[in-house]
């Protein structure tokens, strides 16, 4: 099973994706900014549940 974290994960740096895309295609900096650190805390977040995932698979 996956944990919950690598989902939310995936889901979070799909958003900075789009956050990125429509920042770069409108000229708005900000925007594309954000969407940079929601890819960012994406990231960070999958790598939490990939740990949590090996930990699991270690103890069983």
């Amino acid at each position: 099973m996956v944990d919950k974290e690598r989902v939310k994960g995936a889901a979070e740096q799909a958003k900075g994706s789009v956050k990125e895309a429509a920042g770069k295609m409108t000229g708005d900096r900000q925007l594309e900014a954000e969407g940079k650190g929601d890819k960012a805390a994406g990231k960070g977040r999958s790598a939490v549940g990939k740990v949590k995932d090996a930990v699991r698979d270690v103890t069983k």
